[in-house]
């Protein structure tokens, strides 16, 4: 059997992903898959550079406004949304184009990870629930260094999960190679030069912040916490703390 070919587009921040992959479906007939943590909810636009209905040019875009930002969305019930989508695209002879944002939930896409099946513990939730993401990546520190070296370490839900599993299984488990698939993933790499991406995201970061700001606001306003906010990214973390005047604007 021929194997369906997928093209996965993977780069930091502001290397220009998103518009590479939507000249290439232009060109190829393809439909693109976000894989994106933060772009799966509704709402968390401008600071995600989330694209806009004029940027996609028409091309079909899937994956993204998917989630309540008010709970968390986590790689499982990622894939269990992407895995149909992708067969969906790849059956009527368009070209699947991944594109991330977020390893991981490219590595379930892709079937080179398999995902734990460590089930939710109440109770140690909510004794973890009491500290605060610095007391947790402690922790972390000593229960498992190879885990704690690439989580967010400001992400006390991911931190309260890995934690979780390490309670269960003594460790968090490395990833595993999954089982076979119909596909063929053809990957592109974005690396520019760091010095002129750091300059860009730092350009773009200031030049939405007024935006970010007034979207916050709604977002808070629809009931989105600033506690929440800070599980959300950078972004989202700082406009929070602006907006409770725990930093000033220039800060």
């Amino acid at each position: 059997m021929q194997l369906k070919k997928v093209l996965v587009i993977v780069g930091s921040t502001a290397s220009g992903k998103s518009a590479l992959a939507i000249r290439l479906a232009k060109k190829f007939n393809g439909e693109i898959i976000s894989a994106d943590s933060r772009q799966v909810y509704k709402g968390l636009d401008i600071g995600t550079g989330k694209v806009t209905k004029k940027e996609m040019q028409g091309i079909p875009h899937h994956m993204l406004d998917v989630a309540d930002p008010k709970k968390q969305f986590s790689a499982s019930e990622y894939k269990n949304l992407a895995d149909p989508t992708l067969r969906h695209i790849a059956v009527r002879d368009k070209l699947p184009i991944v594109v991330g944002g977020t390893g991981f939930y490219i590595d379930t896409l892709t079937n080179t990870v398999t995902l734990t099946d460590v089930g939710p513990n109440q109770t140690l939730r909510k004794n973890l629930g009491k500290k605060n993401a610095k007391e947790l990546f402690k922790i972390l520190q000593k229960k498992d260094p190879r885990r704690a070296k690439t989580i967010d370490q400001y992400n006390k839900v991911r931190l309260i999960r890995a934690l979780e599993i390490v309670e269960a299984l003594g460790h968090v488990p490395k990833c595993q190679p999954a089982t076979s698939t119909p596909y063929r993933f053809v990957y592109i790499g974005l690396k520019p030069a760091k010095k002129d991406l750091d300059e860009k995201i730092y350009q773009r970061f200031v030049a939405r912040i007024p935006g970010i700001i007034r979207e916050s606001k709604k977002l808070h306003n629809k009931g989105l916490t600033y506690k929440r906010m800070h599980e959300l990214g950078l972004e989202y973390r700082y406009i929070a703390m602006y907006l409770q005047s725990k930093i000033t604007k220039e800060e």
